[in-house]
């Protein structure tokens, strides 16, 4: 029997945007979704959105607007119409602007979909009403700053190029885990070339087990193992001098920087063997046509976008640019020029308005008058596309800040998540199956636009409409709300000289790949004077003018003796998915991976219980010995709900909001505890 498909985009925050071919058994119904037709993906597509028609139909799927019931956090509501809950919104917000300003109100979001037009809408309310900005820090903004603090640019060598790599090293990610197409790539590479593959990370990841070399070292020393490796590089004349005299800014300083960044300097910081790092130094110097992915794990540290400037120097000592197959990326968002003017309402003169840091909307919402930024406190909140109550750091905080009698919380949401149960209005949200929109992509170069497969499931809306109706109602006036998505979509294309929004979608996809020339920056790097910049310019006291090891991370201690780390996990992508039945099953529950000798040092035994605590909270999880980790090191993978943690707190309730010098940025693993054993009960 013949099953009808449909072609989409998935939508989550993930580098791939993958094409999508999704079977459709009847009306309504979404069924197996299999990858699409696109160079790069190849046809791939990860398990968890294979298996995607369990998060459209899931029985728990938000199908109405809700009103609060009781007390905050209680958890209770009532179904109550769209106009009901609209009209409440804007009357909430225009209090709350009468009262104390139109920047009390603060609209959040982030990647809970990738797509432009559902993503950004809310934008546009708050350019045009006034309300208070967003600095948008949780994900990427270290990993950004420290590799454009280099590159002066949001691009890299395409990824396709990896096939011709001699070396692909794979700096702080898990590709198996997080991004299967990249290890397709480097699969061909090792088959076809004999290429070698090797891992840094603090723990023993699906792709450092495939790896022939994984550099174990402890978090947050990235930038001491990088030093050592262009120390080495200079010392034994495999710096390409003559690369680095066209093409960066000042060579001879870096040289003599480095003669003191010995690999037993970094042996004592980083905890590996000096004899590792003169071996992965020799083996990238000695290899021209070496492929460095830079990965968002190790940005994600107090430290984090000095240490990814300092891993970013490494090609441009070392003259990989010059090759095929040769050079570094970390994100291909920059090749996208899309004229976003539409998009977020740019045509509207600016507000002079303050920007509130997502990453510390904990402090945020309890008042810190840093923070605040000198204005009002907040008190009437939108979320869209995120769950700040479990995703952000310092859980406790942000649910403290939450609960506040004074803050008016609506939430948009597909499923019952922590922040939706502290909202007071709770408001149904569409999947990307049941909806338009438009996608860039940060792992590979092709521009896709996606139609609505199947109508909404119950009364659930797209983002875009609900800031449209709510516009409406704030008087808000600008052409965007006026539009339907594919309209937007169209007129964005326009803007931006690109194809329309129908031919794009005939298309599959379009191309935005730079030239060899322009992507290797043989051209130029992005800097007005075309050279990488081995002396950044931070725009900060206190940070490192050459690269170096910045030690400001929350080192262990003798009260918290260990180094907690929060990597993702492969069955559910940050709190997505975490509602599908075979992603639980597959994840099994939270649990601590540690060293077996530390398991033995606290009496831990396999499966039982530890708690893992600092000045913040405790909390309690099970118990993996795990030999690929290093000793003082534990990993928590996952953010898990919380009522899956015995004792009912997740792993974010340990993390810190402190930013991530000099830009910000959230530093989720770079925390220090202690652990101890806990009596089953």
């Amino acid at each position: 029997m013949t099953v009808d498909t449909a072609t989409s985009v998935c939508p989550h925050d993930c580098p791939s945007a993958c094409p999508l071919v999704v079977e459709l058994p009847g009306p309504g119904r979404i069924g197996r979704v299999h990858g699409g037709d696109l160079p790069y993906t190849d046809g791939v597509v990860c398990a968890k959105v294979a298996r995607y028609a369990e998060r459209v139909h899931h029985p728990d799927r938000l199908t109405t607007p809700l009103r609060r019931l009781g007390a905050k956090g209680e958890g209770r509501f009532a179904p109550i119409s769209w106009d009901e809950a609209q009209d409440e919104i804007a009357s909430r917000f225009k209090e709350a602007a009468a009262r104390l300003g139109p920047q009390t109100v603060w609209p959040y979001f982030y990647a809970g979909t990738m797509g432009h037009v559902q993503q950004s809408a809310i934008n546009r309310l708050r350019r045009v009403m006034g309300y208070s900005n967003q600095a948008k820090t949780i994900c990427s903004t270290s990993a950004s700053t420290g590799w454009v603090a280099g590159t002066g640019a949001k691009w890299g060598v395409d990824p396709r190029e990896i096939p011709e790599s001699d070396l692909i090293v794979i700096w702080g990610a898990n590709p198996a885990a997080t991004q299967v197409h990249l290890m397709g790539l480097i699969s061909q590479a090792r088959k076809q070339r004999g290429a070698k593959l090797v891992v840094v990370d603090p723990y023993r990841t699906p792709t450092a087990e495939k790896a022939d070399r994984h550099l174990m070292l402890r978090p947050g020393t990235d930038g001491a193992l990088a030093c050592a490796v262009m120390h080495v590089m200079f010392r034994d004349d495999l710096a390409d001098r003559a690369y680095m005299a066209r093409y960066t800014d000042c060579p001879e300083r870096l040289e003599r920087h480095l003669e003191s960044r010995t690999p037993q300097w970094a042996a004592a910081i980083t905890g590996l063997a000096a004899e590792e790092i003169e071996a992965f130094a020799r083996l990238y110097g000695t290899t021209k046509r070496a492929y460095l992915r830079s990965g968002y794990g190790y940005s994600r540290s107090r430290n984090g976008s000095v240490n990814v400037h300092a891993v970013s120097c490494l090609p441009a000592v070392s003259g990989a640019w010059r090759h095929r197959g040769g050079g570094a990326n970390q994100s291909m968002g920059g090749v996208f020029d899309l004229r976003r003017t539409l998009l977020d309402g740019l045509d509207v003169p600016a507000p002079k308005v303050r920007t509130l840091d997502m990453s510390r909307i904990g402090p945020v919402l309890t008042g810190d008058p840093k923070d605040l930024a000198g204005g009002p406190p907040v008190t009437a909140m939108l979320v869209q596309n995120s769950n700040p109550a479990a995703v952000a750091p310092d859980s406790g905080l942000v649910r403290r800040g939450m609960l506040r009698d004074d803050l008016f919380l609506a939430v948009h949401e597909q499923f019952m998540t922590a922040t939706a149960r502290l909202a007071d209005i709770v408001l149904p949200a569409t999947t990307s199956m049941e909806h338009a929109d438009l996608y860039t992509s940060y792992g590979h170069t092709f521009l896709q636009v996606a139609k609505p497969v199947i109508p909404p499931i119950g009364q659930s809306c797209p983002n875009h409409r609900v800031i449209a109706d709510l516009a409406s109602r704030l008087g808000a006036i600008h052409p965007g709300f006026e539009m339907d998505e594919w309209e937007m979509i169209d007129q964005v294309l326009a803007a931006s000289d690109l194809p329309g929004a129908d031919e794009l979608h005939a298309l599959g996809g379009l191309d935005c790949a730079k030239v060899f020339e322009d992507a290797h920056f043989l051209s130029g790097f992005g800097h007005e004077d075309g050279r990488f910049r081995f002396a950044p310019d931070w725009g900060a006291e206190g940070l490192p003018e050459l690269p170096d090891h910045l030690a400001v991370t929350d080192a262990a201690d003798e009260d918290h003796p260990f180094r907690l780390i929060t990597p993702p996990s492969r069955h559910f992508l940050n709190t997505s998915f975490t509602e599908m039945p075979t992603s639980r099953t597959q994840a099994g529950r939270p649990t601590a991976l540690l060293h077996p000798d530390d398991c033995a040092a606290l009496g831990l035994t396999e499966g039982g219980l530890v708690s893992i605590g600092n000045s913040k909270a405790e909390i309690t999880v099970h118990v993996q010995s795990f030999p690929g980790i290093a000793r003082g090191v534990a990993a928590v993978e996952g953010i898990w709900p919380d009522e899956f943690f015995p004792g009912g707190k997740g792993v974010n309730f340990l993390t810190s909001a402190d930013p991530a010098l000099p830009g910000g940025g959230a530093v989720f693993h770079d925390t220090k505890v202690w652990l101890k054993q806990v009596e089953p009960s």
